[in-house]
């Protein structure tokens, strides 16, 4: 996909959508939907759409952020 504003703002960080962190990411829509929800995956709302900076999902994914987790018979999270 190509960034219509690279030419104007060449230095600027760029502002992902949920589709392109998805993508970005490999993993489905609603997955990000429920990371924002029960992981505290870093993104912002703006109105009703939600936004992420590359650099904080690179940090939160490397500090296990994504890990696989399930719930035990009590309902408690596990990392496997």
């Amino acid at each position: 996909m190509e960034d219509r504003f690279a030419c104007a703002w060449p230095h600027t960080d760029r502002w992902f959508s949920v589709d392109e962190i998805a993508a970005y990411l490999g993993i489905k829509k609603d997955t990000v939907y429920r990371w924002i929800s029960q992981r505290n995956m870093p993104g912002h709302k703006i109105g009703c759409l939600w936004k992420f900076r590359k650099e904080k999902i690179d940090e939160w994914v490397k500090s296990g952020g994504a890990g696989d987790q399930r719930q035990d018979d009590r309902g408690r999270a596990e990392n496997r």
